[in-house]
């Protein structure tokens, strides 16, 4: 049954009401009537509906809702909407009605005027309230309550503004207060660097000047004696020319490069002071992030108030001298992988020199290992050169490795899962291993043990073999694809394998259940893995970036960037301080191990039909598909997806 209206002089005595308590306020007032948000957090809402309850009815775990929600609830769910307790039926509500009186006696005591605003207002806010009363009442309000009301509103409005403007300031002091304290500590830590910096920069001119006064010394005696060697032989000294210089000893050292170079040895090329200033120029950044990660123990020692060492100086020299040492890269001699013109693929998947650096073997997807002999290929004027031996395999090669121990063993992998054995000097197979269920990528040789061989495969899993055994002796269980396996050069007990699943994995065989470390951070399949020495890692992913990582650490240390590999194997090598890998673009890229970027590169000449003269090298689809270093020389050898094989020294 719908209430009765009310009478107008109960409206107009309540609205003069509100306008007095108005007046004395020194801010609007806030209208909470019954539906207000205050009235609705109290024990009489029902809380499915959240309304005051209609015939109160409490359930078996002691909750009370209305009548009407709780048996529609009922409907859809069996059970309690507050706890979830299990009602099976209707029958398990019984009604309340100790809080229908409660209930009851509450509404009894609510104003009418509350009433009323609570039907017709139940879901506004108390700023809708004000609206809704001052637009209803507006015709009979007069003059000056319009003016006091206005008035008022005015001053709350000055308030808030004053308010809001005093919080801006706050924060902006805040800030600048937070601001001030973060560039005194970078001044602070400025400063320390700056100590240290004046500190290593007395101690090098020391040095310098220690070295030009001996320097100084060993020529006044060197005049003296050879003063005094030509007054005992009243004999005038000769002028200095080239034919008083030992002509023959330094051909014989031009000679001696490289096992018998035919081009001219760096002793005649050496940097000069302005071309290794110029490289640090060029990698100034990198530099200054390196010596202020050397030397970060001494900075922070004398933030602490400790003294200062050389150690981190010494270390930064020797990577300064190592990284200047080189200008540029020249190619010493090519060859060709294929001489079959009309092969479709000549893409050379591996290189590898044995353990005395004098043979090279190569292979790829012509399914032959060819093996040359590198002092005659680089010191023959004309660039047609002919292995020393020829092995010819029943699939495309993935990868080839020598022995450390054994010169004449060399070991395979070929896309159909195969591990093979060769003596690489009479074209012979020594073993086979086939217990790969899917194409193999890598292979390695232990470089402590003569007997212990890895294989890694797209069968994920790592199988490690025996020279002296028919079957595998161990496998290592991978969650995806093994696309590279290497073993620790100073460790017969601990293996890297790279894997599709984006990381490097880092075995001790002792333990084959579980990983010692896994260095996460690539964002594509991680395609190889090279050991730079016993501690650090190096790899190269599709992601078109290497990370140099430390066994003892589980993050990079470093990012090299600047080649582009997206799908293909590019190679990847390294002497311990230098790394080398391959490109997409046709490119060698060389990067140092402290430095981000690379420092020389080399590009391929695109190779050409005679359909396609007008063809830029941008256009053509050519990558660098291997690399391997000379240890303990400058030399580095690439071949490229067309066969084409390149002997570069780094001058």
């Amino acid at each position: 049954m719908a209430e009765n209206p009310e009478p107008e002089s109960n409206i107009q005595e309540s609205y003069n009401e509100t306008i007095r308590k108005w007046k004395k306020r020194p801010y609007p007032p806030v209208f909470n009537g019954l539906g207000s948000h205050e009235d609705k957090d109290n024990d009489f809402l029902c809380s499915i509906c959240f309304e005051m309850i209609c015939e109160a009815h409490m359930t078996k775990c002691g909750h009370t809702f209305c009548l009407k929600c709780i048996s529609t609830s009922l409907e859809y769910n069996k059970r309690c909407p507050r706890c979830n307790f299990l009602i099976e039926n209707a029958s398990e509500i019984f009604p309340n009605f100790m809080l229908n009186e409660l209930i009851a006696k509450h509404k009894s005591k609510c104003p009418i005027e509350k009433k009323r605003k609570y039907s017709t207002l139940q879901n506004s806010g108390s700023l809708n309230d004000l609206q809704a009363l001052l637009s209803k009442e507006k015709a009979n309000l007069t003059v000056e309550e319009i003016n006091a009301m206005l008035e008022i509103l005015a001053q709350k409005k000055q308030q808030l503004e004053a308010d809001c403007l005093e919080t801006q300031m706050l924060i902006l002091k805040e800030f600048l207060v937070m601001m001030k304290a973060t560039k005194q500590e970078e001044l602070r830590t400025i400063q320390q660097q700056l100590k240290v910096i004046e500190k290593d920069s007395l101690s090098i001119e020391d040095l310098l000047s220690s070295h030009m006064k001996m320097h100084v010394q060993n020529s006044n005696s060197h005049q003296n004696n050879s003063s005094s060697s030509n007054h005992l032989n009243n004999t005038k000294p000769e002028p200095s020319t080239s034919k008083n210089c030992n002509f023959d000893k330094l051909c014989n050292i031009r000679q001696d490069a490289f096992n018998g170079s035919k081009y001219v040895n760096k002793l005649f090329t050496a940097p000069t002071l302005a071309s290794r200033r110029k490289r640090v120029h060029e990698h100034f950044d990198d530099l200054k992030c390196s010596y202020l990660n050397y030397r970060s123990k001494d900075i922070h020692g004398c933030l602490n108030g400790g003294e200062i060492t050389r150690q981190g100086l010494d270390a930064f020299h020797k990577d300064l001298g190592t990284f200047t040492r080189f200008n540029s890269v020249r190619c010493l001699a090519t060859l060709n992988y294929s001489s079959d013109s009309y092969v479709g693929s000549n893409i050379v998947s591996s290189i590898e020199f044995d353990k005395d650096n004098e043979y090279f073997a190569i292979a790829g997807v012509t399914k032959k290992i060819k093996v040359f002999e590198f002092a005659p290929v680089i010191q023959d004027v004309i660039d047609m050169h002919y292995p020393a031996t020829e092995m010819v395999c029943n699939s495309k090669i993935s990868c080839i490795t020598w022995s450390s121990f054994h010169k004449n063993m060399l070991g395979s992998s070929d896309y159909e899962g195969t591990v093979s054995i060769w003596d690489a000097f009479t074209n012979t197979k020594l073993k086979v291993y086939q217990e790969h269920e899917k194409r193999c990528w890598s292979v390695d040789f232990n470089r402590v043990d003569a007997h212990l061989i890895a294989s890694g495969s797209d069968d994920a899993k790592v199988k490690l073999w025996a020279t002296n055994m028919e079957h595998s002796l161990a496998t290592l269980e991978a969650k995806a694809n093994v696309c590279c396996v290497k073993f620790n050069p100073d460790s017969r007990n601990h293996l890297a394998f790279g894997s599709a699943d984006h990381c490097v994995h880092y075995y001790d065989l002792r333990n084959v259940t579980q990983p010692v470390e896994v260095f996460k951070g690539h964002k594509k399949a991680v395609s190889y893995v090279k050991f730079l020495n016993g501690k650090e890692i190096v790899s190269a992913s599709t992601d078109s970036q290497l990370k140099l990582w430390n066994v003892n650490h589980s993050y990079s240390l470093r990012s090299f960037k600047g080649h582009i590999n997206e799908k293909n194997f590019v190679g990847l090598a390294t002497d311990g301080n230098f790394v080398a890998c391959g490109s997409e673009n046709n490119s060698l890229y060389i990067y140092y191990k402290g430095l981000s970027s690379e420092i020389l590169t080399f590009r391929f000449d695109a190779c050409r039909s005679l359909l396609e003269k007008e063809r830029k090298d941008e256009d053509s689809n050519e990558f660098v598909s291997a690399v391997c270093w000379r240890m303990g020389s400058n030399v580095v050898v690439a071949a490229n997806s067309q066969g084409n094989i390149k002997i570069l020294e780094l001058v």
